[in-house]
């Protein structure tokens, strides 16, 4: 008998015809989100389910679903998970790491540009109808180049971001729990640097931190109090890295 595989969001099509060589799947067009209760569901008989960052296997779905044997993630970071619980049930869980680490960099720097040449914006402006021609001084934005970049977590994305930040001759800086050997740090231009300082010095604040209760809220009301007040903050990391709500007051 064929593997019952399910697959919560449609995914590369040539994925999906090479896994159905090997299992019977169904897969769920058009889902935007699911809940635990609807996963559950949909899950039983299942030997295997295929799911993305954003659908919630907690215990519940893990001990309601007795057939499952595998999880696997569509993407890299897997805190959607219970570990613990599928580790009891001797359920194998894995995820698709390095897949995603040059399309996050790249995106991180769009979006560096984006606030600091207001480009978004602008766009929005010229939208609406309100762009009155060029005054020299309107929507000048702030210059990149030369300036100062905080970089908190220097895996594989945060490295990635700092070999683009070497083009904008940017002034480096890092925090990571393990420093880099200095061999690396003299590669890529790279300054260790606490937390406080780099928050203090930085004109730009990049998070790329896994998420884990020790990174929950790592960016609270203490530490956006210590950034220049021009200065931008970037996350690509999970949101819960910052504390939403007094990232909301302060804006």
């Amino acid at each position: 008998m064929n593997h019952q595989v399910l697959v919560t969001h449609e995914i590369d099509r040539q994925m999906l015809e090479r896994l159905q060589t090997e299992a019977e799947l169904d897969i769920v067009s058009n889902k935007a989100a699911w809940t635990q209760e609807e996963i559950i569901q949909r899950l039983q008989g299942k030997d295997a389910l295929l799911c993305t960052v954003t659908d919630p296997i907690g215990e519940k779905v893990i001990e309601a679903c007795p057939r499952l044997q595998i999880i696997s993630n569509y993407g890299v970071g897997y805190n959607h998970i219970d570990l613990e619980a599928a580790s009891k049930r001797g359920i194998v869980v894995t995820n698709t790491p390095d897949v995603l680490t040059e399309a996050t960099a790249d995106l991180t720097w769009a979006l560096l540009l984006d606030v600091a040449r207001r480009v978004t914006e602008g766009d929005r402006l010229v939208r609406q109808g309100r762009w009155r021609g060029w005054e020299p001084s309107f929507m000048q934005g702030t210059e990149v180049t030369g300036k100062t970049l905080g970089i908190i977590g220097m895996g594989r994305i945060g490295r990635a971001v700092a070999r683009r930040a070497r083009g904008f001759a940017m002034n480096i800086l890092y925090y990571s729990r393990t420093r880099l050997p200095l061999a690396i740090e003299r590669e890529l231009g790279l300054q260790f640097a606490n937390i406080d300082s780099l928050l203090a010095e930085s004109d730009f604040v990049s998070l790329h931190t896994p998420y884990t209760p020790a990174t929950h809220h790592l960016i609270g009301a203490r530490e956006l109090g210590q950034m220049k007040e021009s200065a931008f903050l970037i996350n690509t990391a999970r949101g819960a890295v910052v504390d939403e709500q007094v990232l909301i007051r302060a804006l």
